[in-house]
């Protein structure tokens, strides 16, 4: 190479790197972290208490499927909150460090008005320190901003990275970064990781999601 060539070179590295740096481009979530070990048992299934759980979820060949309706009810006989049909991961609540979650999702045609995700735990009044919500085929981080469009019927990779000291909330989808802003959480409560359907306001009858290759992270 002559300096011509090398200084062009330098500089399309450098633009690479500001480009994936600022979200622009996929990067690869998970380096730095290290997966922590997942099966079924740490699969808390959270559904209608009336209800056997096969009737609200299935499990079959690597894919989680859950849904409820809006009529349903609580996940138990005491609850005063909405319907839901929830994984919730246990084996892996923190109240400190850098954690992540990783999955594939799916939402079909219809759902709407449902949380798909949610970093549970927070200072009061809130519940939660993240919520992906679903509207209309768009997938949002709370009701605002919109993080994808048009994700009806499709695949697609969500990491969430929860910084418990630095206050910060990164969301990817399919590795590009669509939120970076702090979070409702506090370092004195634990939280734990849940995706599937939790209604919401707006609810549609049906709420349905599907998962795959969950996986938990921890910053090293």
């Amino acid at each position: 190479m002559n300096s011509h060539t090398n200084f062009l070179f330098y500089i399309s590295l450098v633009f690479l790197f500001i480009y994936k740096a600022k979200g622009f481009g996929p990067i690869d979530t998970t380096l730095g972290f290290l997966s922590q070990p997942l099966n079924q048992s740490n699969f808390d299934i959270q559904k209608p208490y009336n209800l056997p759980v096969d009737q609200r979820y299935r499990f079959v060949d690597g894919v989680h499927k859950l849904w409820v309706f809006k009529t349903d009810k609580p996940h138990s006989r005491t609850s005063k909150t909405n319907p839901r049909t929830e994984i919730r991961i246990r084996g892996y609540d923190y109240s400190s460090g850098v954690w992540q979650f990783e999955a594939y999702g799916y939402v079909p045609s219809g759902t709407s008005g449902v949380c798909i995700m949610q970093v549970f735990g927070s200072k009061p009044p809130h519940a939660t320190t993240t919520m992906l919500t679903v509207y209309n085929s768009n997938l949002l981080y709370y009701r605002n901003p919109v993080i994808l469009s048009d994700l009806y019927n499709k695949w697609f990779r969500v990491n969430v990275i929860h910084d418990v000291e630095g206050n910060n909330v990164k969301v990817y989808i399919d590795g590009v970064l669509k939120h970076d802003g702090p979070a409702q959480g506090d370092p004195h409560i634990y939280h734990y990781f849940k995706c599937g359907v939790y209604s919401q306001n707006e609810a549609s009858f049906c709420m349905e999601s599907r998962w795959k290759d969950i996986r938990v992270f921890k910053k090293t």
